[in-house]
């Protein structure tokens, strides 16, 4: 096989995950802040589950509550790299209430509220869970 080919085909799996693993992080921790501190020009706790409640998810605290803080703490986790596949499982399920409760009537694409976007998030917190943190993450120290 010449070099050229050889180079297409190798992976080096571990180092992509990392970069994946910490800019989805930051995403779901910016947007678990709007939801819980009403950061980033977010509605805080109280807008947050007075839309919730209004959409039919009771009780709206509760829900807005779990919904802000499996996005900002599991996406710190991803962050750090620590419990990657638990932190992935939680956020995945929490994009399947999203687009199956908010986005999933407004089509496909984003800029009609569609879910495009929690999709793309979805299938990353799915890849990370099938492959977990990375070769540069605390769960891959503690794992040796």
């Amino acid at each position: 096989m010449n070099a050229f080919i050889k180079s297409l085909v190798t992976t080096r799996a571990g180092f992509g995950l990392t970069i994946l693993r910490v800019l989805v992080g930051i995403t779901f921790m910016a947007h678990g802040s709007q939801k819980l501190f009403g950061w980033f020009g977010g509605y805080g706790l109280a807008g947050v589950a007075q839309w919730m409640e209004s959409i039919g998810l009771a009780p709206g605290y509760l829900m807005a509550l779990m919904a802000g803080s499996a996005e900002f703490f599991g996406g710190l986790a991803l962050v750090i790299g620590l419990l990657v596949r638990p932190a992935s499982a939680v956020l995945a399920i929490t994009m399947l209430v999203a687009i199956f409760s908010v986005h999933i009537g407004n089509g496909f694409f984003m800029a009609d509220n569609g879910y495009e976007f929690a999709l793309a998030l979805l299938a990353a917190t799915l890849a990370l869970l099938i492959e977990g943190a990375g070769r540069l993450s605390l769960d891959k120290r503690i794992a040796g």
